[in-house]
Parts: structure tokens; C-alpha cells; sequence
């Protein structure tokens, strides 16, 4: 099968199409068919070599990155429990030192439990972003554990995690401010925040402001580090996202009666941790659905924009099954073959080159 991997560490001119054996779902697995892969910052850390420890000796090169799939169960290995069937539209979060790789790729394999009931009313790229995103946020608001009329405080919140942050919180009356520009207040708004205060620097001294006697706890989905510390009442919690020293994390230097809860994503990776992701499927999660719908208004070419300033260079286009991909697309890696008309005119959708 093809995939899209790494073979040398660097920027996104490393990411090529490669043939790869075409696995198959043995006793307790299921394989996906993958019709969209999210691209998540998560990937940059693989594809420049920061866990280059975790894959060394654990997984033969190349290494493949991707930790959202979408698409269909394409075979149900022997002896599988699941409820799902051939031909559902279904997603999975992928863990790419895992045996099965990384996402980017026509077919992956997984435990049965990875694999969830994609949204009703959803597409597959809409489906892809949800998985990771959806259970990082989860995981995040089940460990700070708050009460029903606490205040939270998220940084990044019209970013994917910081969205659904927003949205779980307030599902469980959790009582959110949260940080937007101007031109994103509304949507923040709409996603459920209470109060909101400025995003960037500052912004714990902005929280502390509107809220004097300080949040129960801070999601820094944004990566601010220290900057979020003033927000915080005695005795509060700081949600991060990142592993400390990890490439553009920020230290904390939190007061000592804080408490810093590191949010380690594959922990929430199968079936038990995803009831939300079940009512999503149902129907019956307002929340997660209007988060899709917050993705879908984020283009690729703003993220495409972002990685040219960081000396992009742009690649040549590429066949990938039915899909059409390109190295440096960023949100999403599979742009449907019967949408070529970027390609043929020899234009990135991501980069715009």
C-alpha cells in the first residue's frame, strides 16, 4: 500500500510516498480504510526527530506520522468484539509508535477498542479531526476533576483542543473564560466561554482581572507556560500539553501549592474513554458536532501559511490511491482525486505554491 513517511528527519520536504506492506487485521483488530488523516503539531515532533527514542528499536524506518484517521472498516479481524461492521464510516486515534504506525496511510490497522462510530452528518476530513483533538481535551477536563461552577481558564480556545476544552467544560456546568481575538470572539462565545479576555501575553494577569479571587484551574492548550500562573486561585491546577523541554513548550515556574497535570493523550485511546465520542455518533453531543463545524471553518491554507515562514519549501503533488496529497499539507492529508483543479493548475492547497 502507500504511505506517507519519514525517512530523514527535518522540515516537510522529508515527508514522501512510500510502498509499504499492506497489513492485515489478525484476532482483536480492525483495519481502516483511511480516507482523511488530520495533521496535528504532535506530527512535526516525529517528523523532525524529537521521538526519535520512542521509534528506535521499536518500529522499523520508515516512520510513518498521523494520529487522527478517518474513513471505513474496510476487514474485522477473527475474534473481535466490536460493534461495528464492514462498510461503517468510523475513526480512530492513532498512535505512531505503536505497531500499527501512524495514520498517513491507504490502510491501518488497530486494536478493535481504538476505533469509535464516525459523527452522523459528518465527512471523513471533518471526522478526522475530532479523535485526538476530542480525547485530548477530554482527558484534560476529566483529570482537573472541577465542580460544576468552578471557572476554568483555556488559552487556545478557537484552536481544536482549546475548542473542545471549552465545550466538555461547559457541558459539565463548568463555568469558562477563555482567550480570543477580536475577529474570534463570537465563535468563542458561541462555543459556550463565559468570559473573555484578550489572547496573548498577559494573559493570566487579564483572567485575575475578571476574576479576582482566580480559576479553579487553567487548560494552557496555547502553550504560554509561567504567563498562566496569575489566573490561578491558591491551591489551583495547570493543565499541559506538552512534556516539559519538549520543542516550543514554555516553563511554569508555578507556585508551589499548584498542582501541574500533565495531559498524556495515548492514555485515552481506547474504547472505555470514549462515551462522548458515542453520543457524538448518536447524535446526542451538540458540542462535539458544532466543534466540527469550528474546524471546518479553519482552512488548510491558513496553517500552510504558517509553515512558510518557517523557510518553507514546497513539494511536488502525488497520487496516493484515490486521494491526491501533498508533503506540506497541513490539516488535512487526503484531498479527494475528484478535486483536482488545485493540482492541475499546479498550486499547493496548503501553501498556496
Amino acid at each position: 500500500m502507500k504511505a506517507v513517511a519519514v525517512l530523514d528527519y527535518g522540515g516537510p520536504d522529508v515527508l514522501r510516498v512510500v510502498d509499504v506492506p499492506d497489513p492485515r487485521a489478525g484476532s482483536g483488530q480492525i483495519r481502516l480504510r483511511v480516507h482523511a488523516a488530520a495533521v496535528n503539531p504532535a506530527d512535526t515532533l516525529l517528523r523532525v526527530g524529537d521521538i526519535d527514542a520512542a521509534l528506535a528499536g521499536n518500529l522499523d524506518p520508515p516512520y510513518r506520522p498521523g494520529m487522527d484517521a478517518a474513513g471505513i472498516v474496510h476487514e474485522i479481524g477473527p475474534d473481535t468484539t466490536t460493534d461495528l461492521q464492514v462498510g461503517d464510516r468510523a475513526m480512530a486515534m492513532v498512535v505512531p509508535i505503536d505497531a500499527s504506525g501512524g495514520a498517513y496511510a491507504e490502510y491501518v490497522v488497530l486494536q478493535a477498542d481504538q476505533v469509535a462510530p464516525a459523527p452522523q452528518g459528518t465527512s471523513h476530513v471533518e471526522a478526522a479531526t475530532l479523535p485526538m483533538n476530542g480525547l485530548t481535551a477530554l482527558l484534560a477536563v476529566d483529570t482537573l476533576d472541577l465542580d460544576p461552577g468552578a471557572w476554568l481558564a483555556v488559552t487556545g480556545a478557537v484552536g481544536a483542543v482549546g475548542g473542545y476544552v471549552v465545550e466538555l467544560a461547559k457541558a459539565r456546568g463548568i463555568r469558562v473564560v477563555a482567550d480570543a481575538s477580536p475577529a474570534d470572539e463570537a465563535l468563542v462565545r458561541k462555543l459556550g466561554a463565559d468570559l473573555i479576555v484578550a489572547r496573548g501575553p498577559g494573559f493570566g494577569d487579564r483572567v485575575h482581572a475578571a476574576l479576582p479571587d482566580g480559576a479553579a484551574a487553567v487548560a494552557d492548550t496555547a502553550l504560554l507556560g509561567e504567563d498562566v500562573s496569575a489566573a490561578l486561585r491558591p491551591g489551583g491546577q495547570i493543565a499541559v500539553f506538552r512534556r516539559p523541554g519538549e520543542r516550543g513548550t514554555r516553563p511554569y515556574g508555578a507556585p508551589a501549592d499548584v498542582s501541574v497535570r500533565n495531559i498524556w493523550v495515548p492514555e485515552y485511546r481506547l474504547a472505555r474513554h470514549k462515551a462522548a465520542w458515542r453520543r457524538a455518533a448518536s447524535g446526542d453531543a451538540s458540542c462535539w458536532i458544532s466543534g466540527l463545524r469550528m474546524r471546518r471553518r479553519s482552512p488548510a491554507s491558513e496553517w500552510g501559511r504558517r509553515y512558510r515562514r518557517r523557510n518553507h519549501r514546497c513539494q511536488p503533488w502525488t497520487q496516493l490511491g484515490r486521494h491526491v496529497t501533498h508533503p506540506c499539507t497541513t490539516g488535512v492529508v487526503g484531498i479527494p482525486a475528484a478535486r483536482r483543479s488545485h493540482r492541475e493548475r499546479g498550486i499547493c492547497r496548503a501553501c498556496r505554491n
